[in-house]
């Protein structure tokens, strides 16, 4: 869906882990993404730390460290590996432990973990090379867990969101998407991960979760949320303006508020023991 452009798997051809400006470009406003980003479900939080042998979690993509955060406040020990400089120092400054890197290039240096995680970041990593970084830097009985969100706006907001974004940035392969795109193709691409992660032969069979929940927005939290996300972080602020505009607008026309539906979907799998 075309409100959060490049936030979620993208079920097409392409190939996200490739698009390293794209990638890196959330870094842009830090505090913004941070203050404005959702949380995850304590369900899906709870469900993790309870199946893993130890409270070692490194965070693959870790951002400003959202889900981190949470591993760490119910008690875990979280490392982060992040691509982007001013993502880290921002993560850093709220506590965390981060060392700037791809995880294709990140060093494990001989530690392993009881837990890998990755946050709405999994589909910015090599499909081949990360499953088995994982398997290496999980100790027996630790597990991978693959989670985002996928997103579903109103029509009312989603349709002028797509529209503004046509006349801002034409030439942008995400105009040929559908104005809101179905959740099977996110289950889709979660299903994916799981063959990419069943494929290595070190893990077992991976199991799919789901969680649904709501979260009410204001108009200006939305357009606080809306300028970190892929499709427009890059856009000039002529460009933005009239992308936010057209949403806000669409918002004022709600009563100034909506419902957003979250899923919060995630494939996951324990690392096999060593024979």
């Amino acid at each position: 869906m075309p409100t959060l452009p490049r936030e979620q798997p993208d079920p097409s051809p392409a190939q996200p882990h490739q698009a390293r400006r794209m990638a890196e470009s959330f870094g842009a406003d830090a505090r913004r993404y941070d203050q404005a980003r959702p949380g995850y479900p304590d369900a899906l939080v709870t469900r993790i730390i309870a199946s893993i042998p130890g409270p070692a979690v490194l965070d693959v993509g870790c951002g400003t460290g959202i889900a981190a955060r949470q591993f760490q406040v119910a008690g875990c020990t979280v490392l982060g590996v992040e691509p982007d400089a001013r993502m880290a120092d921002f993560a850093r400054a709220r506590g965390l432990q981060v060392e700037v890197a791809s995880f294709e290039a990140w060093q494990p240096d001989g530690r392993t973990f009881d837990a890998v995680i990755a946050a709405q970041s999994w589909h910015w990593v090599d499909p081949v090379t990360g499953p088995m970084k994982a398997a290496r830097v999980l100790r027996p009985g630790g597990r991978l867990a693959i989670f985002g969100h996928v997103y579903e706006p109103p029509a009312e907001v989603a349709e002028p969101f797509a529209a503004a974004y046509r006349r801002a940035a034409p030439d942008s392969p995400l105009n040929g998407q559908p104005t809101r795109r179905p959740l099977d193709l996110y289950q889709a691409a979660y299903a994916k991960f799981a063959v990419q992660i069943r494929e290595t032969g070190q893990f077992t069979d991976p199991e799919q979760w789901r969680f649904d929940w709501d979260q009410s927005y204001t108009r200006d939290q939305w357009l606080d949320l809306l300028p970190t996300t892929g499709g427009l972080t890059q856009l000039p602020p002529a460009q933005l303006a009239d992308v936010l505009n057209a949403v806000g607008d669409a918002i004022d026309s709600l009563g100034g508020r909506f419902t957003m539906n979250y899923t919060t979907l995630a494939t996951t799998a324990v690392r096999a023991a060593s024979s």
